[in-house]
């Protein structure tokens, strides 16, 4: 435990912190008791608890896992930063702390002179999803008390580039006269909107550019790729301006990866008779027929097992870095079950998902290889001659 200098001190500021929730931290969920001594904390990125996606897919798996464990659990949307969270969830004995937001000085290197809050609580298992920034510059592991979390998620993105230009390129066959897609005499052209220019975005948009690269050198054409890195993840006004540029300059698809920005994207790809992709759950039916698929990354999986494995006494013999893949089910795209409801030629329809299935085969056996910007694999635009990359 972190020593502090009076123990009457901080009597006073749990007790604030229960009378005033949390020092401005946003509660959700209560406790459930059972025999077990294991306390859990769900710390949200921005976006919230109830996201329909990535974080509520841990909130949802902790409550699951509580009901069946029974451990004691909290979840927490923190408006003074993740650290101060981290440290007060620590200070009330949480032995288990998942932390959603990219964010990791604090508790891995310290920031402000102060030591890593990893270091200050030794009992606490901190797990943090993303990237893995446990480790030094000689690639060595730091904390024996912090777990990272990495989803496969650049090779659901790989096949979700794929299926988009496959969709595209035979859009007469699939969609109605009630979509406003751009023909493909006039341009060929995708996008992406990502919530921030880090690891945990790029990841999505370099595998998506690799998928989109393959399916056109199938087709010998060219796309344009429209990427815009910093669109948050709170502002759903905002995914549906920035989606109605891309699809005024020709884009017939938009990949979101943004939090609630993404409700944005999808209304506005309703709109205008367009296609969007989402991320996180199963978002397809968010606007019916517009919704290609969606990027999966179910955080409910390692929060379960997580916690699970915690609760069973095996938390030490977990590998510090813990990787979800295809066939995990914490990742991939969607069956396309609700986009096979609105497509006209349904043979073509079946003939395009065998292709993406292959391509999942081959990635899954190697043959295909994507890269990885969670583990800071250098994306190398010259392998993907048949994009032409616009960032905005």
């Amino acid at each position: 435990m972190k020593k502090r200098t009076s123990a009457i001190a901080m009597a006073l500021v749990l007790l604030s912190a229960l009378i005033f929730t949390g020092c401005g931290e946003k509660e959700g969920g209560n406790a459930k008791k059972g025999n077990s001594d294991l306390k859990v904390a769900v710390v949200c990125s921005g976006s919230g608890q109830n996201d329909n996606g990535y974080n509520q897919s841990a909130c949802d798996g902790i409550k699951e896992t509580a009901e069946e464990i029974g451990c004691e659990y909290k979840i927490i949307e923190p408006v003074n930063g993740v650290p101060e969270a981290l440290e007060t969830l620590a200070d009330d004995g949480y032995n288990l702390i998942f932390s959603l937001e990219y964010d990791f000085d604090a508790l891995i290197k310290g920031v402000g002179g102060s030591e890593a809050i990893a270091s200050q609580y030794p009992d606490t298992t901190f797990v943090v999803f993303n990237d893995n920034p446990n480790k030094d510059d000689s690639g060595e592991q730091i904390h024996k008390n912090v777990i990272s979390v990495l989803f496969d998620v650049h090779e659901a993105s790989y096949l979700a580039g794929y299926l988009s230009v496959q969709i595209n390129e035979n859009m007469e066959k699939l969609f109605d006269d009630s979509y406003g897609l751009t023909p493909l005499d006039t341009a060929r052209g995708i996008g992406f909107i990502g919530g921030t220019n880090s690891n945990g975005i790029l990841v999505y948009s370099y595998g998506f550019i690799e998928g989109i690269s393959k399916a056109a050198e199938e087709y010998g054409v060219k796309y344009d790729y429209y990427a815009k890195y910093d669109a948050g993840f709170t502002d759903s006004a905002l995914g549906s301006t920035v989606a109605g540029t891309f699809f005024d300059e020709g884009a017939n698809v938009v990949f979101a990866d943004a939090g609630v920005v993404g409700d944005g994207i999808t209304a506005k790809a309703k709109e205008l008779g367009k296609i969007a992709i989402q991320t996180d759950a199963n978002l397809d039916t968010q606007q019916p027929g517009h919704v290609l698929t969606s990027v999966l990354k179910i955080t409910g999986v390692p929060v379960k097992v997580i916690t699970k494995s915690y609760a069973d006494g095996k938390i030490a013999e977990m590998d510090r870095l813990q990787t979800y893949n295809l066939a995990s089910g914490a990742t991939g795209i969607t069956d396309l079950a609700e986009m096979g409801k609105h497509v006209k030629d349904t043979a073509v329809w079946e003939e395009i998902k065998g292709k993406v299935k292959k391509i999942s085969d081959q990635i899954t056996n190697g043959e295909i290889k994507v890269t990885n910007k969670q583990l800071n694999e250098e994306f190398d635009e010259a392998k993907c001659p048949n994009v032409v990359i616009k960032t905005k």
